[in-house]
């Protein structure tokens, strides 16, 4: 969360809405933004932090472990369609990256503005694809990874 936090105004410019849900109550969430979260990100998580109790919201998601009575944690990408577009459930030993995230809600963005597809890696500025008949086959004259 701190990461993410730490690329706030970034997401913000793309025009990115930012939710964190846990389990924990909203009185963790107040002990944690300021005793560790605002050492970590000046002036802490700028984002709401919503409280799941009964992992609710992560039953929905998916990523509620009712034996641990916790939701697992994960990243959604969801669409102004309220679509879920992209998720990431990682267990705690392994960080997620918030450049991957920013990259990939920017091809997601270029994919929705253009109907163009992007490749895997893209990055702004990169070769995209135009789905159509055209392309079936012949991929491999247009992306070269």
């Amino acid at each position: 969360m701190a990461a993410v936090a730490a690329l706030y105004g970034e997401f913000k410019q793309l025009g990115v809405e930012v939710l964190a849900v846990s389990t924990d109550s909203r009185f963790v969430h107040k002990i944690w933004q300021e005793q560790e979260l605002s050492k970590m990100v000046s002036g802490g998580v700028p984002f709401p932090m919503l409280s799941d109790p009964g992992g609710k919201i992560g039953m929905v998601y998916g990523v509620y472990d009712e034996a641990a009575g916790v939701d697992i944690r994960g990243r959604f990408i969801i669409d102004p369609d309220f679509v879920i577009r992209a998720m990431e459930v990682l267990t705690p030993e392994v960080g997620r990256n918030p450049d991957e995230l920013i990259r990939q809600i920017k091809a997601f963005q270029h994919v929705r503005a253009t109907g163009e597809v992007t490749p895997s890696g893209w990055q702004p500025g990169q070769v995209t694809l135009k789905p159509g008949p055209d392309l079936v086959g012949r991929v491999w004259e247009v992306w070269k990874p």
